[in-house]
């Protein structure tokens, strides 16, 4: 049964009773506030023995009606007391939080340590698929000849589509802007060797790299991660099943299978796309454009192409399988270590990309 909060007025004090609560208080809060404000200019005396329940609202609002400071004359049920006081111990204005202040050797230290501890987990989890395939090799039986094709088909099969798409825009994208130029000097001819070896021999390793890291990469992290999530993990070591043969390995190989074939399949559509611009633009017949190809690009750059795709596609899986082990079982990690994999795979590939521009820029490269 509820209890309405009374306020009296009698000779000299003011006398509470019923229940101050938020809830009592709330159909006629304006009223009691009304009263309060005009009582506490003259009278000194409080009486709240009377009072049956008392909560933090209440306390708060007597606080401020006494002005943030004792009464001269107070009766309180010694049951309420403690909440006066510690409403009474409240600071009047919260204190504002310093802002931690940024010291850049630190800021990159911090940096430095944590790209390190990443390498190192991908240096270990390498490791460990190397002791894998070792231990495969011995006992063929074992091998997750379901996984691996499941992880071929998502990564590889499932991406055709928009692969192909982005490879044909950009070969179109390409060969018209090399056209525009190429006329003014009279060279229309060179448009093969420009389509053939930016595409072949960089964009399409690079570009099918970045996609599958954006796609197929976060997919494997979050799934893994999710895997940690719900234990699921932790119930495949409780039964004695090898997280890394069951879950890491397939994704390794299966995306390491998938991407030279990803770039073979892009390569080929860009280049498409690039010969019906250079029609369109420079009025090259097909024919001319698939005889003078090969001439124009050696064979060589298909096979740098190709050992791109096979690299970038073990190393966008080994960062997203890491990322995806490291996740902690809460959503922000989740998502927190998402992005990170993502972020990590194209930089790498940037990087791997680099590494092979710096050992094969005499490769392939036709000698004038």
């Amino acid at each position: 049964m509820s209890e309405i909060p009374r306020l009296r007025v009698e000779p000299g004090k003011v006398v509470l009773s019923g229940a101050w609560t938020l809830a009592e208080m709330l159909p006629m809060l304006s009223f009691l506030q009304a009263e309060l404000t005009n009582q506490s200019h003259h009278i000194r005396h409080w009486d709240l023995s009377a009072v049956t329940r008392l909560d933090s609202a209440a306390a708060v609002l007597l606080w401020r009606t006494w002005g943030g400071q004792w009464p001269a004359s107070l009766d309180v049920d010694e049951v309420h007391r403690p909440v006066l006081v510690r409403v009474a111990e409240l600071p009047r204005e919260m204190p504002e939080q310093a802002l931690p202040r940024v010291h850049l050797p630190e800021f990159i230290g911090v940096l430095l340590f944590k790209a390190l501890a990443n390498v190192r987990g991908m240096v270990a989890l390498f490791g460990q698929l190397l002791l894998d395939c070792a231990y495969l090799f011995r006992h063929p039986k074992d091998v997750p000849w379901r996984e691996f094709t499941s992880n071929v088909y998502k990564a590889g099969a499932l991406a055709l589509p928009v692969t192909a798409l982005v490879g044909f825009l950009i070969g179109v994208t390409i060969s018209y802007l090399s056209a525009l130029q190429l006329k003014s000097f009279g060279a229309d001819l060179f448009i093969v060797n420009i389509l053939g070896i930016s595409i072949i021999r960089e964009l399409g390793p690079v570009l099918v790299a970045v996609l599958v890291a954006g796609r197929s990469g976060s997919a494997m992290t979050a799934q893994i991660g999710v895997m940690r999530v719900t234990e699921e993990i932790d119930a495949l070591s409780t039964m004695g099943i090898s997280r890394s043969i069951r879950v890491v390995l397939p994704k390794v190989f299966g995306l390491t299978v998938a991407m030279p074939l990803l770039v073979l399949w892009t390569s080929a559509v860009a280049l498409f796309g690039g010969m019906l611009a250079a029609l369109m633009q420079l009025d090259l017949s097909l024919i001319y454009f698939l005889e003078n190809l090969p001439r124009a690009v050696p064979v060589a750059n298909l096979f740098i192409g190709l050992g791109k795709g096979l690299v970038f596609g073990f190393v966008t899986a080994v960062v997203a399988c890491h990322f995806g082990l490291h996740v902690k079982p809460n959503t922000e990690s989740l998502s927190a270590n998402t992005t990170s994999a993502v972020v990590t795979a194209i930089t790498s590939v940037i990087l791997v990309d680099a590494i092979f521009a710096i050992f094969t820029r005499q490769i392939g490269v036709p000698q004038l």
